[in-house]
């Protein structure tokens, strides 16, 4: 280590013992300390670490924390930045944050924003990367979905030997021919059909010809078993396969993966892409299925990731939202639900969320008017976006309460007259929501930044 690095690393871990003993956070400012001090710090910082980058739009930190779990089964120690701090900043604390390892080499696996992995690359050649799957998200940002994949590929450039686990469902990630090796894991539980996605479905033209993707069977958006009738593109043939879906609901998935059963204690068919990336990865570092089954019935729901915190006495789940195909995908799982619920909407406009709102016209916010919902709330730092967008769908005003401020959303909870309420929330509308809750006395602690 170079004596810059040296100081750089001594401010960083200073500052993080501070802000996380005193302030409670601490996620990212350490790593903007540090990379003051020294830009090329991750060179140094992860040069005794085999290296596991998961990437992609939806799923991320999910992935991140199955596959920690799986690997855990195995291997003793593993670094990871488990509350979804995934820019450079954040992945330099992370390392700030490790305890040396007294034998072996550690693994580092690491959750790392699609237009990061360059910054990530540009210092460690990892060993794998995990790509989860691209849609629509933060226009502002990354614009489209190619122009996304792009971002994540100008980084994978720079490691071309390290083994890419992919969602071999997502066409996007079998558009272009990569030096890597390549495995890819799947959904092979439905006889063959023929048909197309929705008209308004994103990435559904073929990469060679332009043509109308069909599919034999479809998962959600334009995720499936893919062909093209017109010039022969299709799926790759899977390495991991989802092979039988069982009985879902919001609080527990079940299915089998290459003839092997497994449960999440999540709901969602979303989630289960997520469990079965990180199958990939045990399988791909070793891991038996029946330690991954193990691992998956004893990880504990993620950090704002379908997280359930009692207030009062209600059993109020936060789930993130930030994009028009993760949103749908969440309204289809509380619909699920059978019991009664209420609906909490909280939406944001800053940085991390995307500045850009237009995506909630995207969403299926109608499907609501067809659930037994009593009480709906909006709020957040854009709650006149979200109410207008409730109202338009269909939501009574006099089932509807506004409240911009999230304190008083909090309060507001006590009192709806359902035990379970949903509350769907961008990004920092959700990190402001649960410090309210630690204030409150409701969870130990918030995340700090």
């Amino acid at each position: 280590m170079s004596f810059r690095s040296g100081v750089a690393t001594f401010a960083g871990k200073s500052s993080y013992w501070f802000l996380h003993t005193f302030l409670h956070g601490g996620s990212s400012l350490p790593g903007k300390i540090t990379l003051k001090l020294d830009p090329n710090i991750l060179r140094t910082l992860g040069a005794k670490y085999d290296v596991i980058v998961i990437t992609g739009t939806n799923g991320k930190t999910l992935t991140t924390a199955l596959t920690v779990s799986v690997l855990h089964e195995k291997y003793p120690a593993i670094l990871t930045n488990p509350t979804g701090s995934n820019m450079e900043q954040g992945i330099v604390t992370t390392f700030l944050n490790a305890k040396n390892p007294k034998t072996g080499r550690p693994l580092a696996v690491l959750e790392v924003d699609e237009a990061n992995v360059i910054k990530v690359t540009h210092y460690i050649e990892p060993k794998a990367f995990v790509f989860t799957n691209i849609f629509r998200d933060q226009m502002d940002r990354y614009g489209e979905i190619y122009t996304t994949y792009q971002k994540i590929l100008d980084g994978v450039a720079l490691a071309p030997k390290a083994t890419i686990i992919a969602n071999g469902d997502s066409p996007i990630f079998n558009s272009k021919e990569l030096p890597n090796p390549i495995q890819y894991y799947g959904f092979d539980n439905e006889p063959d059909t023929d048909m197309k996605a929705k008209p308004n479905t994103d990435g559904v033209l073929c990469p060679v010809c332009q043509h109308i993707l069909h599919y034999h069977s479809l998962t959600y958006s334009n995720q499936g078993k893919y062909f093209c009738p017109n010039c022969g593109f299709a799926r790759p043939e899977l390495t991991y396969r989802l092979t039988a879906l069982g009985e879902q609901t919001p609080t527990s998935s079940h299915f089998d993966v290459d003839g092997h059963p497994f449960t999440i204690q999540v709901g969602g068919t979303y989630n289960i892409y997520n469990a079965l990336a990180a199958y990939a990865v045990g399988r791909f570092m070793g891991v038996a299925p029946e330690q991954i089954a193990h691992a998956f019935t004893a990880n504990e729901r993620v950090f704002g990731r379908q997280e359930v915190i009692n207030v009062g006495d209600k059993r109020v789940t936060i789930i993130l939202v930030k994009n028009p195909v993760g949103l749908d995908q969440v309204l289809h799982m509380i619909g699920t639900d059978k019991e009664q619920f209420s609906f909490v909407a909280l939406l944001n406009a800053n940085y991390a969320d995307g500045i850009d709102t237009s995506w909630i016209w995207d969403g299926d916010f109608e499907q609501l008017t067809a659930l037994d919902i009593p009480t709906f709330i909006t709020g957040g730092e854009r709650y006149k976006d979200i109410t207008f967008r409730l109202k338009v769908a269909g939501v009574p005003d006099d089932q509807h309460i506004v409240e911009p401020d999230l304190e008083k959303v909090v309060d507001r909870i006590t009192d709806l007259p359902t035990e379970r309420v949903y509350v769907l929330a961008t990004y920092t509308a959700m990190l402001q929501l649960r410090k309210i809750l630690a204030t409150k006395g409701y969870i130990k602690e918030g995340f700090g930044a």
